[in-house]
């Protein structure tokens, strides 16, 4: 019997601002024959400032968008912040045929199968710490995971500052500090969480910063791992390897000329022109 044509699934990928392409990066080295439609709802970041109903709202107006005008049968919330407040949202606005992936998941999931100790460090935002949706996640995962925020590391990604001097004596600070805390409250970790979209441009120097033994768990990855089980579960095989150059959109509610001109920096390669969509208040 002839075994049927792949068949390039359509992925909606939302954010809030455009740190995500880090997951739409892992995303197309595992699916490249995939039609990918990825979405920041740049007119309305932070959403960490808003209330858990406004952030539902807003990311749900996202997922609509990309499975009703994109077409999308796969939707990967590459957000965080939307990821801890609004993924039972997000799945009551779509089709129950359409298969939800958030980032935080994924990422505890990463942790458990890395973590020797079971006691796990993340970093993240100060809205993703506030929910304390990874440590929930990991703790559904038996483990202790004790959360820091780090406020300025996204700015300073966003000013280019990857490989900075002054970046890497911030980071060093908050390991200072995340250690000392971790230590005081018994914790062995051997794992780190990187809890932000932003932080894996940041990843070289967290290694060189943290200790020899800290295993790294970028959630952008572990999502796309999460995307790639899903689509072999439902296809019955994996997708073909066969390399492939991916149908890339993209689509911005404000700010379009900072999303042409930073994307391409997360995103490992030109993002080219960004549509300019209006999702409503």
């Amino acid at each position: 019997m002839q075994t049927p044509a792949f068949v390039p699934p359509t992925i909606g990928v939302f954010d809030s601002g455009f740190g995500g392409l880090t997951v739409l990066r892992a995303l197309i080295a595992r699916v490249p024959q995939a039609r990918f439609s990825f979405i920041g709802d740049t007119a309305r970041l932070p959403y960490g400032s808003k209330s858990r109903r406004t952030i539902a709202r807003y990311a749900a107006q996202s997922a609509r968008f990309l499975v009703e005008e994109q077409g999308a049968k796969y939707l990967v919330i590459a957000c965080n912040t939307a990821s801890a407040l609004a993924l039972d949202a997000i799945k009551d606005a779509v089709p129950s045929s359409v298969s939800v992936i958030g980032v935080i998941s994924p990422g505890a999931e990463a942790a458990r199968n890395a973590s020797k100790t079971g006691d796990v460090l993340v970093i993240a935002t100060d809205a993703t710490v506030q929910s304390h949706a990874y440590a929930i996640a990991c703790r559904a995962h038996g483990l202790r995971a004790f959360e820091k925020a780090c406020p300025l590391l996204v700015p300073l990604v966003e000013e280019g500052w990857t490989d900075h001097p002054v970046t890497a004596e911030v980071i060093r600070i908050y390991f200072d500090e995340l250690n000392a805390d971790a230590a005081a409250q018994g914790l062995h970790p051997d794992t780190l969480v990187l809890g932000c979209t932003h932080y894996p441009l940041l990843r070289p120097i967290i290694e060189r910063v943290a200790p020899a033994n800290m295993r790294v768990i970028d959630s952008a990855e572990s999502a796309a791992d999460a995307l790639l089980r899903q689509l072999r579960f439902d296809l019955g095989a994996p997708p073909p390897s066969t390399p492939s150059d991916p149908v890339l959109q993209f689509f911005a509610t404000d700010s379009v000329e900072k999303f042409e001109r930073l994307g391409s920096q997360f995103l490992g390669r030109p993002v080219g022109s960004v549509g300019l969509v209006d999702l409503g208040g």
